[in-house]
């Protein structure tokens, strides 16, 4: 059940702001749309920033979203840009040091 943002003894409770809602980083309906959108929710999570992948992998023409709160969009974004500048052998380095 709602809860109900007018309900005075809630409203402490309610967080009315929008920094919660759910906006789209990524959106993709390419064949690897999947493991990448898996592969930037990875990022995010290991970088502290919530996310859900939105998407259904039994439907291939379905596009895949990576979505991220909104008061952290511009925090994952970063993310996402800083990784794809350091390109894959950046994070294959950083495995490596994370198997030691």
């Amino acid at each position: 059940m709602a809860q109900d943002p007018d309900d005075q003894q809630a409203e402490g409770d309610v967080d009315t702001s929008h920094d919660l809602d759910m906006v789209t980083l990524f959106s993709s309906s390419n064949i690897d749309s999947e493991m990448e959108a898996t592969a930037i929710q990875t990022l995010l999570r290991s970088n502290g920033i919530p996310s859900v992948i939105v998407g259904a992998s039994t439907i291939p023409v379905l596009e895949f979203q990576v979505q991220v709160p909104r008061a952290l969009v511009e925090d994952a974004e970063r993310m996402v840009q800083e990784a794809q500048a350091a390109g894959p052998e950046a994070a294959a380095e950083a495995e490596a040091a994370s198997e030691e």
